[in-house]
């Protein structure tokens, strides 16, 4: 009897991934921050609060007071729009800041950038038009790039957006949205005066536009006066989202962000947060519910800022010193950020490797870039270090850009 040997088994290669995924690249802050984790490295590159000024001990009694009072509610599943009494705490803040709100205008998400993954896809078809600041927020970049938007910069100056030339781009491109962060912006640190908020609101009032107004460092000033949110001016009132975070005031572990929205989009942001994840955690909204009603939120913000406004000002004492003649750099009012422009012939995404040699880090400027990027820009984070540390972080990066 013959035995037929079965053929060899092969199998099929599995379909592909969406083409947004295989054509939109991952973060390289998040690549850099990978590379820098080193303990000796003093790392200027990332974006993360400072630990040390965490309140611990208040954001912990708000758990255990949570936890022992309501537990049953604490560990169920909740609202997909948010907790009731967060939103409620949420609104107060807002109306006490100029901007009438009410609890039912806000959804809480899970971290902003949950808020900006929503709102694209919400609002945006592949090949829709979107308008961003040039440089611009990375992770907006990746979030309406996954959309298959087409994101084009606005050109502008040390105080954001030119209207005159978002009015040009509006009337040409018929865009969807305009993505801003008016205060404190990452990655320059600029801040939006309140004049071209006005007219940028106006903008859009006139063309039909609506604005993503992101405000996640908004309370972090050291010095001036607060500017008005553009959601405040006439005009932006029904075609405003207003962004905002506990991430750089609480902790960001928490991952609790909201967003501000008209009440047809807000409710398309409810359905896609639904598909997305349910609901934000109910335990973390609880607690950061009794926190603000037990503590000082703005107390502790203003200790926050005193500090960051010291480190601010050690690294402004050593920039002259560390970068090339010929580098300009900003003064940023608050924020965690500072822009600085070396001269014509630098690539600081070439240097990279080789400051990197010398134990100290920075983001290169190109990424942030929706267009022809700046090669000799870069961003500097100067919250998390000490200014000890800023001042020895500095003196290496002089070595670094000299060698």
């Amino acid at each position: 009897m013959t035995v037929v040997e079965p053929a060899p088994f092969r199998s099929a290669p599995v379909p592909p991934l969406a083409s947004r995924a295989r054509s939109i690249g991952g973060s390289p802050v998040r690549d850099i921050l990978a590379v820098t984790a080193r303990p000796e490295v003093i790392n200027f590159a990332g974006g993360l609060p400072a630990p040390e000024l965490f309140d611990v001990e208040g954001i912990a009694a708000a758990y255990r007071a949570v936890l022992a009072e309501r537990p049953a509610q604490a560990l169920q599943y909740s609202t997909t729009e948010g907790e009731p009494e967060l939103r409620a705490a949420l609104a107060a803040r807002m109306s006490v800041r100029g901007l009438a709100t009410d609890a039912d205008d806000i959804l809480v998400t899970t971290g902003s950038q949950q808020a900006l993954s929503l709102l694209a896809t919400a609002l945006l078809e592949p090949g829709d038009t979107v308008l961003v600041e040039s440089p611009c927020y990375l992770a907006a970049l990746q979030a309406f790039g996954f959309t298959g938007a087409r994101v084009v910069a606005v050109p502008g100056d040390g105080d954001g957006v030119d209207p005159a030339a978002l009015e040009e781009l509006v009337v040409r491109e018929r865009p969807k949205l305009l993505y801003t962060v008016p205060a404190f912006q990452n990655p320059t640190g600029r801040t939006m005066p309140a004049a071209r908020r006005a007219a940028v609101a106006s903008v859009a009032a006139r063309h039909g536009l609506w604005i993503v107004e992101d405000d996640p460092y908004g309370e972090l000033r050291f010095e001036g006066e607060r500017v008005p949110w553009i959601a405040a001016h006439p005009g932006a009132e029904d075609r405003t989202v207003l962004l905002g975070s506990f991430s750089k005031v609480m902790a960001p572990g928490l991952r609790l962000g909201w967003l501000r929205a008209p009440a047809e989009l807000r409710r398309a942001c409810t359905v896609a947060k639904q598909a997305a994840d349910l609901h934000t955690p109910t335990v973390n909204q609880l607690a950061a519910a009794r926190y603000l009603a037990d503590r000082d939120l703005d107390a502790h913000v203003a200790r926050v800022a005193r500090v960051y406004g010291e480190r601010r000002d050690a690294m402004l004492a050593g920039l002259a010193e560390a970068l090339p003649p010929g580098s300009t750099w900003n003064r940023p009012e608050g924020g965690m950020f500072l822009w600085a422009r070396l001269p014509e012939s630098y690539d600081t995404t070439a240097l990279l490797p080789k400051v990197v040699r010398h134990d100290v880090a920075y983001v290169p400027g190109a990424p942030f870039y929706a267009d022809e990027p700046d090669r000799a820009t870069l961003r500097l984070c100067f919250v998390t270090e000490t200014p000890e540390q800023i001042g020895e972080g500095l003196r290496r990066l002089g070595r670094g850009l000299r060698a």
